[in-house]
């Protein structure tokens, strides 16, 4: 990969037997090429479902990398990889600032933590910690080599990806960082990146180099084997039916912008593909699942890792 993209964004690279317990989780966090010519979020018919298909945003150079929902606003968060910031998205695609952090470069996955009125960021140092009514800074806590994806548990402990090492940490609600699990296989190349956890109690990780997924506890990790490579997996999140969406892009790695969707065997031993859809935009790079449907997040990055272009817009699109 380019230098510059490691520079600007280093690390960048969120069924069958689902309890309702875990539909309760995803409940509260509930939570195209250049040059072509794209309706505006205002010019897509929001339809039966209340929000566009299609939010067209304009931002002050945000480069958005992560997206969550956010039910207490009925709203989108982005973080901002180039103004160490994070912003309310609404129907109408103009950012709001809610977080902005100095001590925090470069925000990529992003979690909105209901329960405890908490957002959480990793970053390119390690976690962000944030009063989700205020944006208030409550930790910032600094871990591993660089720091870029996270899930939550239902007790409020993040597990946070760092794709520059073998190590997924976990963070504690005291904001205290401890290695969760490290093994050779999570690095390489740009190494894991999305995670997502699950009620059973273990996680769900993706390696961005070779798009293998993985079944992650504390005792160890075992491919789940899969009838396709993931190549360029990026962010991933259950769907409200089980489902994993897996958002794959072409940034720094040949794989394609898409959003694959998989349906496990047991207990996510192996897995199916039941979807895969090409996105109109390119650089997808994860995805939020919202009670309108699932959403994934366009933030130009390909165009100012590998161009050097900055750009005002972004796009968040249903799949």
């Amino acid at each position: 990969m380019k230098r510059l993209g490691l520079l600007v964004l280093t690390g960048l690279l969120a069924l069958p037997g689902m309890s309702s317990a875990q539909g309760m989780e995803l409940a509260s966090e509930s939570g195209a090429a250049p040059g072509a010519v794209l309706p505006t979020g205002t010019e897509q018919a929001a339809g039966a479902t209340g929000m566009p298909s299609l939010i067209s945003g304009i931002g002050d150079y945000l480069h958005p990398e992560g997206v969550a929902w956010d039910p207490t606003r009925d709203a989108f968060l982005i973080t901002s990889t180039v103004r160490n910031s994070i912003s309310v998205v609404g129907r109408d695609g103009k950012p709001q600032t809610l977080v902005t952090e100095p001590a925090m470069p470069r925000p990529l996955g992003i979690r909105v933590d209901v329960p405890r009125n908490r957002i959480l960021a990793a970053y390119s140092q390690g976690l962000g910690i944030f009063e989700l009514s205020t944006g208030r800074t409550l930790h910032l806590v600094t871990f591993g080599k660089a720091p870029n994806d996270l899930a939550v548990d239902w007790s409020g402990n993040a597990y946070v990806t760092d794709p520059e090492g073998d190590t997924i940490y976990k963070v504690d609600v005291n904001g205290i960082a401890t290695p969760f699990i490290t093994d050779a296989r999570l690095s390489g190349g740009l190494g894991m990146n999305g995670v997502v956890w699950h009620p059973a109690g273990f996680l769900l990780v993706v390696h961005y180099t070779n798009g293998k997924l993985f079944k992650v506890t504390r005792n160890g990790i075992t491919e789940v084997a899969m009838n396709k490579s993931l190549i360029g997996a990026d962010g991933i999140a259950f769907q409200r039916d089980g489902s994993l969406a897996v958002v794959t892009n072409k940034i720094s790695v040949p794989g394609e912008d898409a959003v694959t969707v998989l349906r496990p065997c047991g207990l996510w031993e192996s897995a199916v593909v039941t979807q895969h859809t090409p996105t109109a935009i390119t650089a997808p790079t994860t995805a939020a699942v919202t009670p309108y449907g699932t959403y994934v997040v366009h933030g130009r990055i390909d165009w100012l890792v590998n161009q050097g272009k900055p750009s005002q817009e972004f796009f968040i699109s249903r799949i």
